[in-house]
């Protein structure tokens, strides 16, 4: 997977994660908003991943 591709879906679970913890926060439910709190962290694991690919590609640029 390319390092856009980790970013982007990197962002789209962060905004997930953000969603579910807005609506487990709103409906009582800890069960959705745990749920929200690793998605959000699932998130950004995965745009680390894709910034480190970009450091990789420079890396090997020099």
């Amino acid at each position: 997977m390319s390092s856009t591709a980790d970013k982007i879906k990197g962002t789209a679970n962060e905004v997930a994660g953000k969603a579910k913890q807005g609506l487990g926060e709103a409906t009582d439910n800890p069960r959705m908003k745990h749920e929200g709190d690793t998605q959000e962290v699932k998130g950004k694991g995965q745009q680390v991943v894709g910034d480190v690919k970009d450091g990789v590609k420079k890396a090997g640029n020099l």
